[in-house]
């Protein structure tokens, strides 16, 4: 037997009060597919020898392209009743980052904010200047329309009139909300390649009803995404508010590489100082020697992991086991 080198993929889908009675077996089943999916695309690319950078980008495709997220083609509406859509990126290399916000035709927001870190000179492109170097790059352009969702619409509805901006992932027990809706949200990935840099992107379509061009964690380098090889990658999902006031992800990674806190502590220490200002949430961690870390301080998170074996597994609720937080590479 002989030691190969260790590859790892961990996605999130969002992190909220995620509540088994209000997600019934059908939709379960429908998330574990699609969690799945996000997860063979981007080992596809781990186990073929390709970068982390491509399999972040391609495993967050799956879920853009899904109407089950709150990113893509599943994105909330704003209080204009636009689909915001916004995306991040960064290797651990060297550091290099992309991102996207409040763009509305770009079909896969992941994809811009790759463009922008490999084709572009910045980091960050939002509104029309976005879509105009989205659409130079020959990336798909569709019409607004394409992220139309009904039951999407109706939450922007039930928000107007409660006068509230809503968290995809929280709903309150008597909201009268499709029983197929579930629970949605913010995407992200984090990778180790066989060559041993890491990678992070997120994706989201944001909060309903959120107005004045609001833009959340999700697409800002160190408060919903971060990525060094020297300590750990991350991806964010939550209150993105308090996300950026405490620059979350690379909060998380500073005490990884400076104070070598294991990852889960790393993690778990992030989301208490998220907890202290009034926000919570979920973070997936990942570093150059394969450990990694899926903690959040919600009823749920939409999460998984693949590997060296190639086997994929997922889990929703709090009370769902994955495997062991830290590992040593496979062998085969």
């Amino acid at each position: 037997m002989t030691n190969t080198p260790s590859i790892r993929l961990l996605i999130h889908g969002g992190a909220g009060a995620i509540q088994r009675s209000r997600l019934p077996p059908e939709r379960t089943q429908a998330y574990t597919q699609a969690l799945t999916e996000s997860l063979q695309m981007g080992y596809a690319i781990l186990a073929g020898g390709g970068s982390s950078v491509d399999a972040v980008v391609a495993a967050i495709t799956v879920m853009e392209d899904s109407p089950l997220f709150n990113a893509g083609r599943g994105s909330v509406f704003s209080h204009a009743g636009r689909n915001e859509l916004e995306a991040s990126i960064m290797e651990g290399a060297t550091r290099q980052a992309g991102a996207v916000a409040a763009v509305t035709t770009i079909r896969n927001p992941i994809r811009a904010a790759h463009a922008v870190m490999t084709k572009s000179t910045h980091v960050m492109l939002m509104g029309e200047g976005a879509e105009n170097f989205a659409a130079e790059q020959a990336l798909e352009i569709v019409d607004p329309a394409y992220f139309f969702t009904q039951h999407r619409w109706n939450q922007l509805q039930k928000a107007i009139a409660e006068e509230r901006v809503l968290r995809d992932h929280d709903a309150t027990p008597d909201a009268s909300l499709p029983v197929n809706d579930g629970k949605h949200g913010t995407v992200g990935a984090v990778a180790l390649d066989c060559h041993g840099n890491l990678a992070a992107g997120t994706s989201t379509g944001g909060l309903t009803n959120k107005r004045f061009g609001r833009v959340g964690d999700s697409p800002i380098i160190g408060a919903g995404t971060y990525a060094d090889n020297r300590s750990v990658a991350v991806s964010a999902t939550g209150t993105g508010e308090m996300f950026i006031r405490a620059a979350a992800a690379f909060s998380t990674a500073a005490q990884v590489r400076l104070l070598h806190t294991p990852l889960a502590e790393a993690a778990d220490n992030t989301l208490s100082e998220i907890a202290a200002i009034g926000g919570d949430g979920g973070l997936i961690v990942l570093d150059a020697q394969g450990n990694y870390a899926m903690r959040f301080n919600t009823s749920g998170m939409y999460r998984g992991t693949i590997g060296n074996d190639g086997i994929a597994r997922v889990a929703i609720f709090s009370e769902d086991e994955v495997p062991a937080a830290s590992f040593s590479a496979s062998t085969r």
